[in-house]
Order: C-alpha cells, then structure tokens, then sequence
C-alpha cells in the first residue's frame, strides 16, 4: 500500500512538473478541460456554428495541431459571448435566413457575416455611417474579438446588384470598400490592434452568398475573417 502511494505521489508531481513547464495556450485548455469534463475540443457545436468543418485542424504536415484545437475552442467561446450578449429582441421572429450575424468555421479559423438588412440595417441607406444598431453588433463584436490576439483579421464588403450609384464614380465597389473601412476604424476604437487587421477590401456585388440570388439584400454584408493560420505564419 505504501508503495501505491509513493508512485502515485510520483504521477501527481511529474504531472504538475509537466504543466509547469508548457506554454500559456496548453495551461488554459488543461484548465478548461478541468472545469468543464464532458466537453470535447473538437466536438459538433451547437451554437450557431455550423456541424461541418469542426474538427480539429491539422498542420501543413498532417499532424494534428493541439493549438489549434486551443484556439478552436476560445472561438467556440467567442461565439456562445456573443450570442449572450446578443439581445432577445434583436433575434425575436428571424428565420434562419434572417440572422443579423452568423457564424461560420473554415479550415483556417471563423468567419463572421454581419448583414445590413432593411428591417435591421446596420448601415444608413447607400452610406458608410453605422445606424445604433451598427454601433451597438460592430462595437460588442470588437469586444469579443479583442480577448485574444492569436488571429489575423480580414475585412471584405459586399454588396448586393441592382442598387443606384450614388455618383457617377460612387457605386458599389467604392461603398462596399468604404464600409469594410468604417468597420475597421469601429473595431480599432472599440479595442482591437490595429497590427492584427491585415486587410481591408470592397468585392461590391460580385461574391454573392451561396445559394442566393446576387439581388438578394443578403448579399448586402460585411464579413469579419478570424485567421489562425495566418497568424501562425506571421509567428
């Protein structure tokens, strides 16, 4: 019996020895796995993150990335913060193809499409100027994305066909460009650094969501990218 417990005693300070030792990112996840047992990293979400594409991502060479996985899992966080502080209203008689933010995993980390719908637009009409309700999704976005800097940032404005331009050298290209540009300038007041937004671009009307007609108000949308790989590049 004694000697059970000297190599158990044995097990528990090679295993705090071991933590000690590992990088931030690794103490967190063993934490989190801690506190929450029956939580897998890398299990189907039910959030508004879609099923596919969650399993934990790999590295170039085929091995399995376990920062990634720690990085999937504060994504999977950022999103259930986001939807708590997402107010009841705001969701309340939307079907799936109403909601003002959704989220999405890709290979290389999260994108987010936040869409200036007319019932709900986060946009003034044919402007760059953010309605309250822009102010209130873009700076709450901001928030959350501001907790980690372990990601790139990629803007993209998009636009739907159809719409009049504004002038005649002021139409969808230049509108789309220009809001991805208030979009950053709101996040950087709203406390993200500036050194992790690595593009800003306008795609006017010619990348429609899929499966939607290019007139379709969807289309009207700017799109937050969350890169992990290429931040892990730039590291």
């Amino acid at each position: 019996m004694a000697y059970a417990d000297f190599v158990t005693a044995m097990m528990a300070l090679f295993i705090v020895l071991w933590l000690s030792s590992q990088d931030q990112r690794i103490k967190e996840a063993v934490a989190r796995a801690f506190a929450h047992p029956f939580s897998s990293l890398t299990k189907d979400s039910v959030g508004i993150i879609p099923s596919t594409n969650t399993l934990a991502m790999k590295s170039s060479d085929g091995n399995f990335d376990s920062a990634s996985a720690v990085e999937l899992a504060m994504l999977r966080r950022l999103n259930d913060d986001f939807l708590k502080n997402m107010p009841t209203e705001n969701m309340e008689n939307t079907e799936n193809d109403e909601d003002p933010v959704k989220l999405e995993m890709t290979p290389d980390g999260i994108m987010i499409n936040v869409f200036d719908r007319a019932r709900k637009p986060v946009f003034e009409a044919q402007s760059t100027r953010f309605t309250s309700y822009g102010q209130w999704v873009f700076s709450t976005l901001a928030w959350e994305i501001a907790r980690s800097t372990n990601f790139t940032i990629e803007l993209e404005g998009h636009t739907e066909t159809g719409n009049t331009p504004v002038s005649d050298d002021y139409g969808d290209w230049e509108i789309s460009a220009n809001r991805a540009t208030a979009v950053r300038r709101k996040l950087m007041e709203s406390g993200v650094p500036a050194r992790q937004i690595i593009k800003v671009a306008g795609f006017g009307d010619t990348k429609p969501m899929p499966e939607h007609d290019s007139s379709d108000e969807i289309n009207r949308r700017v799109t937050v990218l969350l890169n992990l790989r290429a931040a892990g590049k730039k590291a």
